[in-house]
């Protein structure tokens, strides 16, 4: 008989159910809740990343089909239906993955610091991606006559390589309007594209004692 935890058993043990647990009491998530928890729900929507899941129905067609591991991948005994995930998804408070996901995020940047440019102070870039969406489901994100998408504004830990912070606005957004966002510390230096010339924003990092490098478009002028 195979003893040894599942591979996905094993990266979750290393989430701080500790502190989720703290988030969840702090926004009431499993309120009313019987078998379907909000850590059911977060190592649900977990597996479904890490095994490229395209849809809702096309996890739960894998959750059926690994019936008998459900338990052992810490999902719970109750089989989980397509209702039931997509009304967790739908009402519970974000804002108990977001609190979660910038407490891993700190974690994991304090845990691999590295001293990789001989400068004083941390070393962050800070960039977009835009993530298309079907304007059919997603309406309000449309930027285009027929397309749909969302920006990801992340803000990247150089030494550590792991993100520090991110923020997600419609497509349509300009990049430089995610920069107030940003929680700017002191001595710290901050690397952005061209699309980031919001000199209001650049003068605030210097206001914090802080330094920035900044792509200067071709019409630049001092």
């Amino acid at each position: 008989m195979f003893q040894n935890k599942y591979v996905f058993s094993q990266l979750t043990a290393f989430l701080n159910r500790t502190q989720f647990n703290n988030y969840v009491r702090k926004y009431n998530g499993n309120r009313y809740v019987k078998h379907f928890t909000c850590w059911n729900q977060m190592l649900a929507m977990m597996f479904g990343q890490l095994s490229n899941r395209e849809s809702l129905r096309d996890l739960i067609v894998a959750f059926e089909a690994h019936r008998a591991k459900q338990y052992h991948l810490g999902l719970g005994r109750e089989p989980i239906a397509k209702t039931t995930l997509a009304t967790a998804n739908q009402n519970r408070d974000y804002r108990i993955f977001e609190d979660f996901a910038f407490y891993m995020m700190k974690e994991a940047c304090e845990k691999r610091i590295t001293n990789i440019l001989d400068i004083s102070g941390k070393k962050y870039a800070f960039d977009s991606t835009t993530i298309p969406l079907c304007l059919a489901t997603f309406p309000w994100a449309k930027f285009r006559s027929k397309k749909g998408g969302v920006k990801a504004h992340v803000l990247y830990d150089i030494e550590a390589q792991t993100p520090a912070f991110y923020t997600i606005t419609t497509a349509s957004k300009h990049d430089s309007t995610a920069m107030s966002s940003i929680h700017y510390e002191p001595n710290a230096h901050y690397i952005f594209d061209r699309a980031y010339d919001s000199f209001k924003e650049l003068y605030r990092i210097h206001l914090t004692d802080s330094f920035f490098v900044v792509r200067a478009k071709t019409n630049f002028k001092v």
